[in-house]
């Protein structure tokens, strides 16, 4: 194989040739690059094809991950309403048991631990999916102990709230008026005077005319106008909780007269130093003013 080789090239028409010589090592070494290069385009020709299809894989797969992450995220969805849901009918039930007088303080309705304080902090990112999913079967499993825990609650309060319906029903549990808070409860900057001042109600805007009605059953100890030019009803509910609401533009009841909750007490006014029309509503406890909002269920 090593040996010379001749290749003899005829010219036609003209009976002449021509010789070419190649070393027998030369023509070992064409063969060999030939092969070489055959071998090379068939292993270019599968690389390609085998990266087209992890190509396609990938693809798939992407598209996968991504429709995980978007169902993980409606789970994450679903369960913070649930939460919000089962913190809802924890302050339900602690402003419930309050007034029933199974709890002498309202009781933490957040729950349990730092972690579950925020959700997402707890839950996201989503940068491991297995991670995820077990926090969250976790999450759902705590979830389904409070909810049993809160339907024992619920049971022993249903029974309490049974042996105290006229207590309840003396509650000032609803709003007394259709508007919006102003000034809330408790010490802030006085929307007149611009200094720190303590509210000792909520302030309730609303148009002048709109109906105020008694936000619990109870006897009215106080009916009449006052120096402002307004009116003021006071209504006594029983266990030292006094209720009262001012400035009117009239009243509807009269001292003496017992009222059940949504009765018309009178009309929303506009007199004094006016904010305003709005409801000034207080809510006192031993004559202690107290936040309207301790016995308000929403």
């Amino acid at each position: 194989m090593f040996k010379n080789y001749q290749v003899v090239v005829f010219r036609d028409h003209h009976g002449s040739c021509r010789k070419l010589r190649f070393r027998g090592w030369l023509f070992a070494a064409i063969l060999l690059a030939v092969a070489l290069l055959l071998a090379g385009n068939v292993y270019l020709i599968k690389y390609y094809y085998n990266y087209k299809r992890m190509q396609i894989e990938l693809a798939a797969f992407d598209q996968e991950a991504r429709e995980q992450n978007a169902q993980l995220l409606s789970i994450t969805d679903k369960v913070k309403g649930l939460e919000a849901d089962l913190n809802r009918l924890r302050g339900f039930d602690a402003k419930l048991r309050q007034m029933a007088g199974l709890d002498q303080e309202p009781r933490n309705v957040a729950p349990a631990g730092s972690d579950a304080a925020d959700f997402d902090k707890k839950y996201l990112p989503l940068y491991r999916q297995e991670m995820l999913t077990r926090r969250l079967h976790q999450f759902l499993a705590d979830l389904g102990r409070g909810a049993a825990t809160e339907t024992i609650r619920q049971q022993e309060l249903l029974g309490t709230l049974a042996a105290k319906g006229t207590l309840l029903a003396a509650m000032p549990m609803s709003w007394p008026v259709e508007g919006w808070i102003v000034s809330p409860f408790g010490e802030g900057t006085s929307p007149l005077t611009g200094r720190r001042e303590f509210n000792k109600g909520l302030d309730i805007a609303a148009p002048t005319g709109t109906p105020v009605v008694a936000p619990g059953d109870g006897l009215v100890t106080f009916a009449a106008a006052t120096p402002d030019g307004g009116f003021t009803v006071a209504i006594d509910h029983q266990g030292g909780l006094v209720t009262s609401f001012g400035p009117l533009r009239d009243a509807a009841v009269a001292k003496g007269q017992a009222v059940t909750r949504g009765q018309l007490l009178g009309h929303v006014g506009d007199f004094g130093q006016s904010k305003g029309p709005h409801l000034h509503y207080e809510t006192r406890l031993g004559g202690v003013p107290v936040s309207p909002m301790r016995y308000i269920v929403e």
